[in-house]
C-alpha cells in the first residue's frame, strides 16, 4: 500500500507530490488533465512489485516494470511518456506503508528499458487491480485474444490483468466479514449475481438467466467487484484503482457503491478514485465527516500540477466541477 507518491514530467502531469495517503483517496479534474494517466502510473508501479519474483518469474524488477509500463501506456517508445520540455525526465518515487521504496526515472530517448533507482524494493503478496469506466465481462474473450494471442495494442494491461483476475473460481468457505457484507450489499443493488460458466459470463436473477450482452452496464460494473471479492483475488492490503466510479451507475447506486468502498477500506484495502462527478465528491465528503476520516483530495491546475487538500479539514475543493454543480443547483432553485 502506498504512503507517499511523487512524480514529475509524467505525460500531462507536471508534478504531483502526494503525502500521507489514506485508505480512500480522490483525484478530480476535467477531461485530459491526467487523472487516468496518474492512476495507471501508480497501478503499474504496484503491479510490477507484485509480479516481481512471484512464482517462477525470475525477471529483474526493471524488466518487469518496463514491460508493465509498455503494455499499460501502449506507446512504441517509453520516452514518449515524458512531458515535453527541454531537459525533462520522468521521475517517480513511491514509499509504501512498510517504508519499502520504489524509484525510477527515464528520459525522452528511452525505448523499452527503465532505469530503476530503488534500493529497498521488497516483495508484495497482495494484489492490486484497476477498474476502468467500462465493463469487461462482455469483451473478455476479445481482450484475451488481442492482448495474449495477437500481442496487439488496443486493450491495455489494466484490462488484461482484470480479465485474468476474474477467471479465478469463487472460493468456498467463510469470507472476511466486511467482504461478505459488501457482496450482500452488491447483490441487493443489482438484485442477482453474475457467474462465469461454460466459457461465458451470465447474469442470474432468481430462476432467470440472461446473457451478459443483454445485461445493464451498471450491473456488469458492480458484478466485477463482487466477483473479485468472491474469488479472493482482492484481500486485505489490496489496492483498488477505480477510474470514474460513477460510470454507468445511477445516483443512488453511486452512493451505495461508495459506502461499500468505505467498508472495504476499513478492512485494510486502499482505494484510489478518479472522478469528475459531483455525486462522488459530495458523498466522500459526507463519509469523511461522518467517520472523522482524512480523505486526501488532489486537484490539477492548468499547468499540470496537482494540489493536495483534505476533505475532512478543507471541505469541498475550489474546482470547476463543484462550482458548476452548485451553479446549476442555484439556477434551478431560483427558477422555482
Amino acid at each position: 500500500m502506498l504512503k507517499n507518491f511523487r512524480c514529475v514530467n509524467n505525460g500531462p502531469i507536471s508534478e504531483v507530490d502526494a503525502s500521507s495517503l489514506g485508505a480512500l483517496n480522490l483525484f478530480i479534474g476535467k477531461n485530459g488533465c491526467g487523472k487516468t494517466w496518474l492512476l495507471k502510473t501508480m497501478y503499474s508501479l504496484l503491479k510490477s512489485q507484485e509480479e516481481y519474483k512471484r512464482g517462477q518469474d525470475n525477471r529483474e524488477f526493471s524488466e518487469v516494470l518496463s514491460n508493465k509500463l509498455y503494455w499499460t501506456f501502449q506507446t512504441q517508445h517509453l520516452g514518449e511518456m515524458v512531458r515535453r520540455g527541454k531537459g525533462n525526465r520522468l521521475e517517480v518515487d513511491a514509499i509504501m506503508v512498510d517504508n519499502k521504496r520504489i524509484s525510477f526515472e527515464f528520459g525522452p530517448d528511452t525505448t523499452k528499458t527503465v532505469k530503476t533507482l530503488s534500493s529497498n524494493l521488497g516483495l508484495r503478496e497482495d494484489n492490486s487491480i484497476f477498474l476502468p469506466p467500462k465493463e469487461v465481462l462482455s469483451l473478455w474473450n476479445v481482450i484475451m485474444k488481442s492482448a495474449l494471442q495477437n500481442r496487439e495494442f488496443g486493450y491495455d494491461a489494466t484490462y488484461l490483468d482484470l480479465v485474468l483476475a476474474l477467471q479465478n473460481p469463487t472460493q468456498a468457505g467463510k469470507n472476511y466479514n466486511s467482504f461478505a457484507m459488501s457482496r450482500q450489499k452488491l447483490k441487493t443493488i443489482f438484485k442477482g449475481r453474475v457467474y462465469f460458466e461454460n466459457q461465458q459470463w451470465v447474469y442470474k436473477q432468481g430462476h432467470s438467466k440472461f446473457s451478459i450482452h443483454n445485461t445493464a452496464e451498471g450491473i456488469k460494473k458492480l458484478s466485477i467487484l463482487d466477483t473479485l471479492l468472491g474469488n479472493r483475488y482482492i484481500t486485505p492490503n489490496s489496492v483498488i484503482f477505480i477510474d470514474e466510479p460513477e460510470s454507468a451507475l445511477h445516483p443512488t447506486a453511486i452512493v451505495e457503491f461508495l459506502d461499500i468502498l468505505h467498508m472495504l477500506s476499513q478492512q485494510g484495502i486502499q482505494v484510489f478514485m478518479a472522478t469528475h462527478s459531483y455525486y462522488v465528491i459530495k458523498k466522500l465528503l459526507l463519509i469523511a465527516k461522518h467517520n472523522d476520516l482524512n480523505i486526501p483530495c488532489f486537484v490539477a491546475d492548468e499547468n499540470g500540477s496537482w494540489l493536495q487538500s483534505c476533505l475532512l479539514r478543507d471541505g469541498l475543493p475550489d474546482n470547476e466541477i463543484i462550482n458548476e454543480s452548485v451553479r446549476l443547483f442555484e439556477q434551478e432553485f431560483q427558477g422555482v
